[in-house]
């Protein structure tokens, strides 16, 4: 297996880190903790990313269509696979997912803090039962900038 493709993305919640697989699928996508050293190199699935963040950053309703291969149970790849279904712009509650995915939202939960690939499998459009915006890997403060940005969220 090659080193990994990375890529760092400039967003309105700051730079994103994108990884690719082997297969130039996406595999990883979130706060770039670390700084991305060197030239990039090109790859389509980079180049369809940033078209389709681009998009999103703009506040276009955006179904993603770029691959994406992240690692995971087989579980937490039936929750993730749930959250892409999810559309544009709607929020669901942990136990409406777990509804989705026939569990219970604990086990949700823990798939969906578990999601590597941000804002394409969009974990941070899921909240409490009572509204609240409960964690996100990403931050509260990114949370709630996504869910304002596709108008879920209004304050």
């Amino acid at each position: 297996m090659t080193e990994p493709l990375r890529r760092e993305l400039a967003s309105p919640v700051g730079p994103l880190l994108a990884v690719l697989d082997d297969d130039g699928a996406l595999v990883a996508l979130g706060r770039a903790r670390v700084e991305v050293h060197g030239r990039p190199r090109p790859h389509p699935t980079f180049e369809l990313l940033a078209s389709e963040l681009q998009r999103y950053w703009a506040g276009e309703p955006v179904r993603f269509t770029v691959p994406v291969n992240p690692p995971g149970s087989p579980f937490q790849q039936r929750v993730w696979a749930a959250l892409r279904q999810t559309e544009w712009g709607r929020t669901l509650t942990y136990s409406e997912l777990a509804a989705r995915v026939a569990s219970n939202p604990r086990a949700v939960g823990q798939a969906n803090g578990a999601n590597p690939v941000a804002i394409v499998i969009p974990c941070h459009r899921v909240i409490g039962k009572d509204g609240s915006l409960v964690g996100y890997a990403g931050g509260l403060d990114m949370k709630r900038a996504l869910l304002r940005l596709e108008r879920c969220l209004l304050l």
